[in-house]
């Protein structure tokens, strides 16, 4: 959890077409920790990434992924649609923007 709040811009705007949007960095983390840890392993759909440079501030980065419940092992996974912005700042990467859709 450390690590993804490191890459998490401090006023970071997290877009989810189901659960709408979340724009403190301690709520995402936390939801993350409810959600996501132990529940259902991500896995990112190889070859599915785009990543388009943004000048004077950083890159948009476009994929697919699939969350596979680990409670239901059987159930079929479809892949959606994510979509970060990175700021980049002094050297160090940050994610300002996620839009994640299913």
């Amino acid at each position: 959890m450390e690590a993804q709040a490191s890459i998490y811009a401090d006023d970071i705007e997290f877009f989810h077409d189901q659960g709408g949007l979340m724009t403190s960095k301690t709520d995402i983390i936390e939801a993350t920790k409810k959600n996501i840890c132990g529940k259902v392993t991500r896995e990112l759909i190889s070859g599915s990434v785009e990543v388009y440079p943004i000048n004077n501030y950083g890159a948009v980065q476009i994929g697919y992924h699939k969350f596979y419940n680990n409670q239901e092992p059987d159930a079929e996974s479809v892949a959606s649609k994510f979509i970060a912005v990175w700021h980049l700042d002094n050297g160090n990467w940050k994610m300002t923007r996620v839009i994640s859709l299913h």
